[in-house]
């Protein structure tokens, strides 16, 4: 069941998304299939691009909502909205913010999410 508001925090190891309401949070944890290494063997390419499987993966999860706020510490973030622009254009329009988060709790990045959608819906 998708709720209204989502929320996904992504680095290129992990994503955690939440669907929730001011009550109610159904959340899930996507994990990359290869995980970035940190070894002189990889190009700095392999380094900073979350493969595509993976963010389908994130894609997927994210399906239903209608407001998403895209968290997380470094580029992966935008590698997953320019992964939407060009392979979900039904999700372009969710797609309300992207901030920089460092590693939060789940219970954080929710309280972070819900406190960021409130203030969004009363600008509105």
């Amino acid at each position: 069941m998708a709720h209204f508001h989502a929320v996904v925090w992504l680095d290129h190891r992990e994503a955690h998304v939440m669907h929730f309401t001011s009550e109610e949070v159904e959340q899930s944890a996507i994990h990359a299939k290869e995980p970035h290494k940190l070894h002189s063997k990889h190009t700095l390419h392999e380094l900073r691009h979350p493969d595509s499987t993976y963010l389908r993966d994130v894609v997927e999860a994210l399906q239903g909502a209608h407001e998403i706020l895209v968290a997380g510490p470094g580029s992966a973030k935008l590698e997953l909205i320019k992964y939407i622009h060009q392979h979900a254009l039904a999700l372009v329009p969710a797609l309300v913010g992207v901030e920089t988060v460092d590693h939060p709790t789940d219970g954080q990045l929710l309280a972070h999410a819900r406190k960021y959608f409130r203030a969004a819906d009363r600008m509105r």
